[in-house]
């Protein structure tokens, strides 16, 4: 977390100092606030506890939880999710995961993370993990499903997207218009590669098209693993694409038509958890974090700003710098 951000957080919590710290009535405890993980399971189903099913869910874009804002979103929050893998992996009573996925993809690097995160659960701790696909489970989406042991989607899930993308602006021809030039000063030719006041060289077209090839043919080999495909059989369905359920189902990406119940039910069948307790996540509350998306500090500053005219979010945002363009395993960009 940059500098600036803390001097921002630092704004806040003055803020809700001066307004008398009225957070209204709340059950968290001294203990909850200043907890090591940041993170608290809860029983959904409850049998033997002796043995737990780990529902895990990726609802929006995966991205650094940064991005939300200071008090973040009701969406995917990476820092949470990853240490909720981490909890799992210490747990011994944790019997095998569920993960349902309803997402668009994101960010190369944090899909990669839970990807790497997920497949060690399978090896060292020999965990079974079966995902349910939901609305969408496209492009990074698909690609933290892609190991999984069994893969269920709907007939009206959207999946596939299959491939890399860097999107951008290029305003130079509006700015030759308006009279504007750019003068960067750079020490090299490429130095301000992907730059959106000049126009692009065939350089910087050859340059970024390198990354973006070595990005996809790591997905497409992430697939051709998981799926146990060959990998120019995976290429011939990874054309950037969407497909149905059914569609995925006849490309072998995915491996059963089912809702997120039959997937559960057939995890507990095929691995003999009839009897397990099915167990979820969610963020503990943390004041000194780098996620407060759903703590009592960012619940309770929404509902105090609500309607004044301090919009805590832009606070945040306006004290961070501009993130360059990024390579994505998202469907249809940025």
């Amino acid at each position: 977390m940059t500098k600036k951000r803390w001097v921002a957080i630092g704004i806040a919590v003055a803020l809700l100092v001066v307004r008398g710290f009225s957070f209204g009535s709340t059950n968290d405890s001294v203990t909850d606030v200043l907890s090591e993980d940041g993170v608290t399971e809860v029983v959904v189903t409850e049998r033997s506890l002796d043995e737990k099913i780990a529902l895990l869910k990726v609802d929006g874009t995966i991205g650094p939880s940064e991005e939300g804002g200071l008090f973040g979103s009701e969406g995917y929050n990476h820092d949470i999710f990853m240490s909720t893998l981490k909890k799992i992996e210490e747990d011994e009573t944790v019997k095998g995961i569920l993960l349902e996925v309803n997402s668009p993809g994101g960010g190369v690097y944090e899909s990669a993370e839970i990807s790497r995160a997920l497949t060690h659960l399978q090896k060292d701790r020999k965990l079974p993990i079966y995902v349910s696909m939901k609305n969408m489970a496209a492009s990074g989406g698909y690609y933290i499903s892609a190991k999984a042991d069994k893969i269920f989607a709907t007939e009206e899930t959207m999946t596939g997207s299959i491939g890399v993308i860097m999107s951008g602006l290029n305003m130079s021809g509006l700015l030759d218009k308006l009279g504007v030039k750019d003068e960067s000063v750079k020490s090299g030719d490429l130095k301000d590669i992907g730059s959106s006041t000049r126009k692009w060289t065939e350089k910087d077209r050859e340059v970024l098209q390198e990354m973006v090839d070595t990005s996809y043919n790591r997905f497409v080999n992430l697939i051709s693993e998981g799926r146990s495909m060959p990998v120019e059989d995976v290429k011939k369905i990874a054309d950037g694409r969407i497909y149905d359920g059914t569609q995925a189902l006849e490309n072998g990406l995915v491996d059963e038509i089912g809702f997120p119940d039959q997937a559960l039910e057939g995890l507990r069948k095929d691995k003999k958890l009839k009897e397990a307790s099915v167990v979820e996540y969610e963020a503990s509350s943390k004041l000194l974090s780098g996620y407060l998306g759903k703590s009592w500090l960012g619940a309770s500053a929404k509902k105090m700003f609500k309607n004044q005219k301090v919009d805590m979010d832009s606070i945040v945002k306006n004290s961070s710098t501009t993130e360059a363009p990024r390579l994505m395993y998202q469907y249809g960009g940025e």
